[in-house]
């Protein structure tokens, strides 16, 4: 129906007959003369109709917003003075002489350029809203992003491979999504919160390396950069040691951004320590593009008669850190109260701080409520140790560890935004040396930090059952301005191994047979040594176009209450299905409304 896209016509085809399928963008009438903008996926281009031509000129006339077009025409340059610059096709236009109207349009809901839709209605009417240039150019880049995954790992020997979508639900991890089954009354499949156990299983078959663009549910609470359903980038590799992975891994991510960005990544990637990441940023996933840094104070603090920061620093739980400013002391009251109310979400109990007005008059030279109950050698403390220097000020964060991790290491985030400290460009690096086991003081008792079938550090291996808190695992995280990207380990691959992690992690031999028979059963077979990553192909992509949400990314996502718009799901369903499924729902019981 046409011979090109509407965006790829340029001075090249001047004086050439085009035949172009697209939407109405824009009509426009001047004097007489008919200006339509036509767009497809590839962009726009103006084509004139010209009253002398009565039959073809009646038809413009009629065109409307959004309606479907077939336009044939000759390609001319545009006349001196209406050059535009700003557009692909600004050189040119095409003189129409057909126009056949393929289908008529109601006024849309919004117009596409309207940058004031709200997202309801954006999610409501998405078709429209892919419309869009800004969300075709995303949806064409993350289709460049994934195509440029599967040529760099096919030419890496990778084979790509498909695993179930029903599977069965796992007791670690986020909650699952559950899927019914008709035939066996009473028994549920689980959709994958990833393919972990297959791939590990694809290794065990001697596939040796495997790769998939997946999709993986997790029924977990939403935010920016979380969905319920979302896809990625999911590898598993035998034979190879972590380094070895993680340079392969390295290459890819550099050449995805070399041949869809066109810009170079720096070789190699920095790496950092879980301990070194906690301790300087509050973060294991820290954007070094933010040039401020959390210091220590505990022996500082540990002998001051201030309760609240001695506190902490006695405490082997606890954490005293600093965080400073430049050019802090700008800050008016009214802004340190809103950051002492943005750390309370954190768990955070209060935001000491301290103006720095003049750092060579010592203690007459820091203005703030505290500084009276500090002495002057833990005043000049402070100031050697945060290197602060007339103008700044230093927050404090004293609390446990986790607490203080949390609130300041999110603080720098929003201080480095909202004081436009954030450098330009691109800071991936990897964070190694996780530990194995986090402690559940809820449940009292040691949860895996990443999956329970990632492989502790060799040198660590006595620590599962002697100090199961200090053991390290072989996992490694990569970082992209503060978003995880990608995480993997190295995979246990022996039965008394996994066997052990188990007990740490309170799975009994009974749950563990129950819930994980086959992997066990299969590591008695001859397991190779093997490890993996998955890459998260939304995040990503939403870096990459620097969008503030994976939904800008999505072609149709879900809203923050996991619902999507467009097509009203979740739903009710018939009560015929409901049987078939052995399912009977439970009715709320009459006048139990507002009851406790």
């Amino acid at each position: 129906m046409r011979s090109h896209y509407c965006g790829q016509i340029n001075e090249r085809h001047i004086d050439q007959t085009v035949t172009l399928c697209g939407w109405a963008h824009r009509r426009r009438d001047h004097g007489g003369v008919i200006f339509l903008d036509l767009r497809d996926r590839e962009g726009l281009v103006q084509v004139v109709y010209d009253p002398a031509q009565h039959e073809v000129f009646t038809t413009a006339e009629r065109v409307r917003s959004e309606y479907v077009l077939r336009v044939t025409g000759k390609v001319r340059r545009r006349p001196a003075g209406t050059v535009n610059p700003h557009m692909a096709t600004g050189q040119i236009e095409i003189l129409g002489t057909t126009l056949e109207i393929l289908n008529r349009a109601e006024t849309p809901p919004f117009m596409l350029d309207d940058d004031t839709v709200t997202e309801e209605n954006r999610l409501r009417f998405r078709y429209l809203d892919l419309r869009r240039p800004s969300m075709q150019q995303n949806l064409k880049l993350r289709s460049a992003v994934a195509r440029y995954f599967r040529h760099y790992l096919d030419e890496h020997g990778f084979l790509e491979i498909e695993t179930p979508m029903l599977t069965r639900a796992t007791p670690e991890g986020a909650r699952d999504y559950l899927v019914p089954s008709r035939t066996h009354a009473g028994e549920f499949f689980a959709l994958p919160q990833s393919p972990q156990l297959f791939k590990q299983l694809l290794m065990m078959a001697g596939m040796d390396r495997y790769y998939q663009i997946v999709r993986c549910f997790r029924d977990e609470d939403l935010r920016a950069d979380r969905q319920p359903e979302f896809t990625q980038l999911d590898i598993e590799t035998s034979f190879l040691e972590e380094e070895q992975i993680m340079t392969l891994m390295e290459g890819m991510i550099r050449e995805v951004f070399a041949k869809v960005l066109e810009v170079p990544l720096h070789k190699p990637f920095p790496r950092m320590t879980y301990a070194h990441a906690m301790q300087r940023y509050g973060s294991d996933k820290p954007d070094l593009r933010i040039p401020l840094e959390l210091v220590d104070l505990a022996d500082v603090m540990r002998e001051v008669e201030f309760k609240v920061f001695s506190g902490p620093a006695q405490d082997p739980q606890g954490r005293v850190a600093a965080l400073r400013l430049p050019h802090g002391s700008e800050l008016t009251r009214k802004e340190i109260d809103a950051y002492t109310a943005y750390v309370a979400v954190f768990g955070a109990k209060g935001l000491a701080y301290i103006k720095v007005n003049d750092v060579t008059q010592g203690r007459d030279g820091l203005q703030s409520p505290i500084v009276k109950n500090l002495s002057d050698t833990a005043l000049t403390a402070i100031v050697a140790r945060t290197a602060a220097q007339s103008g700044d000020l230093i927050f404090f964060g004293a609390d446990k560890a986790k607490v203080v991790n949390e609130a300041l290491g999110a603080l720098r985030i929003k201080l480095g935004h909202d004081r436009k400290l954030v450098q330009q460009g691109w800071q991936p690096l990897w964070v190694v040396d996780f530990p194995m086991f986090d402690y559940d003081p809820i449940e009292k008792r040691h949860v895996a930090l990443h999956h329970p079938f990632t492989a502790p550090k060799p040198e660590h291996v006595d620590l599962l059952e002697s100090n199961p808190g200090a053991c390290l695992s072989r996992a490694y995280d990569m970082v992209l301005n503060g978003t995880e990207i990608g995480g993997g380990s190295m995979r246990i691959f022996r039965p008394e191994q996994q066997a052990k992690v188990f007990q740490q992690l309170g799975i009994s031999p009974a749950e563990a047979q129950d819930k994980f028979g086959f992997l066990l059963e299969a590591l008695k077979y001859g397991c190779p040594p093997h490890g993996g990553i998955a890459f998260g192909l939304d995040r990503l992509v939403m870096l990459m176009v620097g969008a503030a949400s994976i939904r800008e990314v999505m072609a149709f996502p879900k809203t923050q209450t996991a619902s999507c718009l467009l097509t009203h799901a979740p739903s009710p369903v018939a009560e015929k299905q409901l049987r078939e499924l052995h399912i009977r729902l439970r009715q709320p019981t009459p006048g139990a409304e507002g009851k406790s």
